[in-house]
């Protein structure tokens, strides 16, 4: 309750602000809420949506944007001006600006690409030109590194010249005057020495890195398996070309998760929000399963309908259908469910499908077989339970005959 109370209160204090069109008052307000709250006002206030991202500073503008979600981001970039567009596109990490403008059209992209300042867009140029998916698309540039060579008291002064503008200072990457990577090293390692310790004594060269045309599941799995904040990206001859972030991972795991619901529903995955989707790409992304599914139920006639005889002269059959019916629409869910998250998992692939469908086939039999053996029971059971009722009965009543 004290929580809805603040976040009514919130949003009456944001009112009154806004009112007022004082934009230094507005922004004296915004940028003293926490970055979720922010969030939720853009939510809230679709209205204000641009006057709150243009009325922050930048930083925290930034901050903002990137946890929006894209047709919000579509809406915003579109009331800004070029003038404050170009300082938000900037400002913005270089993985979460990549993946805001791979998700536009091209001439969109072309545009906004000119308002980037010539480093940055060369470092969205280059994010681009990898695979979609890839983990290229998800690196960053800004990370601090040193050299063996180096002391601690060195790594520190470099830490605090240029950690202001890396993604993570966790980790602190080491390489050669080639750019090679030789490896990565854990922030307390150099609180817990001394200063005049160098960084080569540190070194054990057992390093994890990712390869930018890797899957970003893959690299799910990479961070899971090693217990990584962040983990270097580098090319085929070692060159360290950035790092990847937990943050980062754990919005494609949330996007891998909602892609598997969505299969598990029936449906193929939406790329883009519900309501964004247009009606002709939405049906047909949802009229193919439907088809399987409505081949599958006239299989299911075909083999009711030859049974129809029977069904006509044992009336007491055809009330089983209904259970037959839901028992197969569970079965159903039982093994998409399973595949699925087997699929999620990396346990099973798309070759493997001969192998599931035999093991499916197998299970169905044995299955089919279970219950059919206990409807039989239960039908040959209730009629003798029936049989002896009656003889109770009758047995009872004959007395008073």
């Amino acid at each position: 309750m004290s929580l809805e109370l603040e976040q009514t209160s919130l949003q009456e204090q944001f009112e009154a602000v806004i009112q007022t069109e004082d934009k230094l008052q507005i922004r004296d307000f915004l940028d003293d809420q926490n970055i979720s709250d922010v969030t939720d006002l853009v939510y809230e206030f679709p209205d204000y949506e641009g006057q709150i991202i243009a009325n922050m500073s930048v930083h925290r503008a930034a901050s903002v944007f990137k946890i929006l979600d894209l047709s919000v981001q579509k809406r915003i970039i579109q009331d800004l001006p070029a003038n404050t567009t170009a300082t938000l596109l900037n400002e913005l990490p270089a993985d979460d600006r990549t993946d805001f403008l791979e998700e536009l059209p091209g001439n969109a992209v072309r545009e906004l690409i000119k308002l980037l300042e010539p480093d940055e867009r060369k470092i969205t140029l280059s994010l681009l030109g990898y695979p979609e998916n890839s983990i290229g698309r998800l690196m960053t540039p800004d990370y601090v590194y040193v050299y063996p060579w180096n002391t601690i008291e060195e790594v520190f002064s470099t830490i605090r010249k240029y950690g202001k503008d890396s993604e993570t200072i966790n980790v602190i990457y080491v390489i050669n005057e080639n750019g090679e990577l030789l490896d990565d090293i854990r922030i307390r390692e150099f609180i817990l020495n001394p200063p005049d310790k160098k960084v080569a004594e540190l070194m054990d060269e057992r390093f994890v890195a990712l390869s930018p045309e890797d899957d970003q599941e893959t690299a799910s799995e990479v961070f899971k398996m090693n217990n990584r904040v962040a983990l270097p990206v580098v090319s085929h001859s070692n060159q360290l070309l950035g790092i990847v972030t937990i943050d980062d991972i754990l919005w494609v795991a949330s996007e891998e998760f909602s892609e598997d619901m969505q299969k598990m529903g029936g449906t193929e995955a939406l790329d883009e929000p519900y309501l964004d989707v247009p009606i002709f790409k939405l049906y047909k992304k949802r009229i193919v399963w439907l088809l399987i599914l409505f081949v599958g139920e006239t299989m299911t006639i075909a083999a009711m309908s030859s049974f129809q005889k029977t069904l006509e002269q044992v009336l007491v059959l055809s009330t089983f259908i209904p259970l037959i019916i839901s028992s197969g629409g569970n079965s159903g869910s039982q093994a998409a469910t399973l595949i699925i998250q087997a699929l999620a998992l990396g346990e099973v692939t798309v070759k493997d499908w001969w192998h599931i469908a035999k093991r499916e086939v197998i299970s169905g039999i044995i299955m089919g077989i279970t219950l059919g053996l206990i409807g039989l029971l239960i039908i040959f059971g209730g009629y003798h339970f029936l049989a002896c009722l009656a003889n109770i009965m009758y047995l009872s009543l004959l007395p008073l005959v």
